[in-house]
């Protein structure tokens, strides 16, 4: 369909002929992979790998372990091996529409063409007809990545380029959607637009990974660059090819994809009539769940039958560990608590929309698993733990430089900002903490336990809730006071981690022989122009003005007054904008005395909760929930 073809006249065939005979006929040659359409190498100039270096090593484990992967079957593979800054992501994307076979065949080829076209090159993308292969030092999950871009066009023109756009407009806008909408196993849609004698048959796509607003974001951008794009190639062309790493689009005058041509109107959102109550889920929706299913005996080996070994950590949802799939592909196993008081359905309901919600400063949920009375949920896995084992350890502190603390506070404010306005629905977490927070290979942050407590029953109502669950220090004082949650609360515990962040401090310290809170430190050392004295003396470099405009930060998003606390669109706008000028802020919520106040607290909820008072150096956990689950809450747009 790209490339013209001329007759051959019978001296041409009969060389040809010759010479075919002769590569057939020589044992020494082995059958080489097919092109690609195009490929790209080192397109952000980040250089190449030495031969037998720890890069190509992993490169080559990498894509072993993708050309032998037997266990995805929706045609997308995203997976990293190595450690950083040896460490190696990849993604390969079949088309939509192609069977499983064909797509495993297809990135099997990949895996292979790419280092005859790329060799030692740090990073690469290569196309095929029915899929892609991209591998990066970079990270590229969660990212929409704009370079390369990559065009194939035919030469022909369409008859009437007028109604052609209109139809190709009309097309676009319906595939959009569709394909934004998609889950995070698969992000395609495919249909076609009469235009006139002509017919507009086209597909749009985007890698899962990215979030609904990104994926629709990616495609447009595309779109819009069709009248200016490729030196004038691609406008009124009967057929094209527009790629970037993250997104696609492809159009033709005849149908070139499989399935139907029928495209039906986006289904709208979910109406959540109550956070406890949810509608009867669409078959596509419950389809989609189905997909996100891991076979339980997957899930034991990957983690060798759950051994103490490989065990993370202990929360209030139950054990969590660690495991690594066929594919290669490293995980997080939570093993819930057997007695959230879910059905099936709805807990496939509750994992579907929390695996929507997809942004780089969020833990990735890759899936779930239901056999009997288990359940578990499978996430990426993030290798360097959570924050509080970096600020608050002595030794690895000094890993932290201003540079990285700077940017994992942008990073949870970036996230936070997603849940609260940018998400498909509003997300209140109301469990912000330090140990809550993990870091990626790169030290980028991501937030976890967003969404448990909807795999939960709660007891609680949009606005307030009568079983408070967070930990002592992070929790907004009218939610821990009277169960009054929004947005702000989230404000309030960005805050108090901001704050822990810059000085390296828990949110109750120790300071001579008495325990002092960090809100009533940082609010006093602000009031006697002492607040440079507050930061963390292992940051011996870095802007000062940055760390001082922090704590500003901080102290605004803990005043006690919830009207007075800024949204976190306002915070990230603070945090990019230095010259933006700062409120000054309120005096913060705290409290001076914190036995009287868990003795107050203990007394205003249920008969049954219990105060842990920890030891002087951890935080206090005020688990009032049976499950001790973080609680967070989901409106509809």
């Amino acid at each position: 369909m790209y490339a013209s073809t001329v007759p051959m006249d019978s001296s041409k065939l009969v060389l040809l002929l010759s010479f075919s005979y002769i590569l057939l006929h020589q044992p020494s040659l082995t059958a080489a992979q097919p092109n690609f359409n195009n490929y790209n190498c080192n397109y952000n100039n980040t250089g190449n790998y030495t031969t037998n270096s720890t890069y190509q090593r992993n490169l080559n484990s990498l894509l072993s372990s993708l050309a032998s992967d037997t266990q995805i079957d929706y045609g997308f593979y995203n997976l990293s091996v190595g450690e950083f800054p040896d460490r190696v992501n990849a993604i390969a994307l079949c088309r939509g529409d192609v069977a499983v076979d064909v797509c495993r065949s297809c990135v099997n080829d990949s895996t292979h063409k790419i280092l005859e076209v790329c060799p030692n090159k740090m990073e690469a993308f290569g196309v095929y007809e029915l899929c892609m292969i991209r591998y990066s030092n970079r990270s590229i999950f969660g990212v929409v990545n704009e370079e390369p871009y990559i065009y194939r066009a035919n030469r022909k023109n369409v008859l009437d380029v007028t109604l052609f756009n209109q139809a190709l407009q009309t097309l676009f806008a319906r595939l959009q959607a569709k394909a934004a909408s998609g889950n995070s196993l698969k992000k395609f849609a495919t249909g076609n637009q009469s235009a006139g004698v002509e017919t507009v048959y086209a597909i749009v796509q985007c890698t899962p990974d990215l979030s609904k607003g990104q994926c629709s974001s990616c495609l447009l951008d595309v779109f819009r660059m069709i009248p200016n794009c490729c030196d004038g190639n691609v406008q009124g062309k009967i057929g094209v090819r527009l790629i970037r790493p993250s997104c696609n689009l492809r159009w033709e005058i005849g149908k070139f994809f499989n399935g139907t041509l029928e495209i039906l109107p986006s289904p709208p959102p979910p109406q959540i009539s109550s956070p406890t109550s949810l509608p009867a889920p669409a078959q596509d929706e419950i389809e989609s769940a189905e997909s996100l299913q891991f076979a339980f005996s997957t899930i034991r080996d990957a983690t060798e039958d759950f051994s103490e070994k490989n065990k993370l950590g202990q929360g209030g949802f139950g054990a969590v560990y660690k495991g690594a799939l066929p594919s290669g592909q490293e995980i997080a196993v939570k093993r819930l608590s057997k007695d959230s008081g879910q059905g099936d359905l709805e807990f496939k309901n509750e994992v579907l929309l929390v695996a929507r919600l997809q942004h780089r400063n969020l833990v990735r949920l890759l899936g779930f698993c239901l056999q009997g009375i288990e359940r578990l949920l499978i996430y990426e896995f993030v290798p360097n733990a959570s924050l509080d084992h970096f600020i608050f350890d002595p030794i690895k502190r000094v890993h932290l430089n201003w540079e990285r603390r700077y940017k994992i506070i942008g990073g949870i404010a970036r996230g936070l900002l997603y849940l609260h306005e940018d998400s498909r629905l509003r997300i209140i977490h109301r469990d912000l903490k330090a140990s809550n927070i993990l870091l990626d290979e790169e030290m980028n942050p991501k937030i976890s336990d967003f969404g448990m407590a909807r795999l939960f029953v709660v007891d609680q109502t949009q606005g307030n809730t009568s079983r408070i669950v967070g930990t002592y220090g992070y929790m907004a004082p009218e939610y821990a006071m009277q169960g009054h949650f929004s947005v702000k609360s989230d404000v309030f515990s960005f805050g108090v981690l901001v704050l822990e962040i810059v000085t390296g401090k828990k949110n109750s310290f120790r300071n001579g022989n008495d325990i002092e809170h960090l809100l009533s430190h940082a609010w006093r050392n602000w009031r006697e122009g002492t607040a440079q004295d507050m930061i963390d003396p292992v940051l011996s470099s870095g802007s000062a003005t940055e760390m001082l405009r922090c704590i500003h930060i901080g102290l605004l998003c803990v005043q006690e007054n919830v009207a007075e606390r800024p949204t976190m669109a306002s915070v990230v706008l603070m945090l990019s904008s230095s010259s933006l000028t700062l409120q000054i802020p309120s005096q913060p919520a705290f409290f001076m005395n914190s036995s009287t106040y868990q003795s107050d607290l203990s007394s205003s909820m249920e008969h049954n909760s219990r105060v842990t008072e920890s030891s002087l150096s951890e935080s206090v956990a005020i688990p009032l929930s049976k499950n001790e689950v973080s609680i967070t809450e989901l409106y509809p747009r």
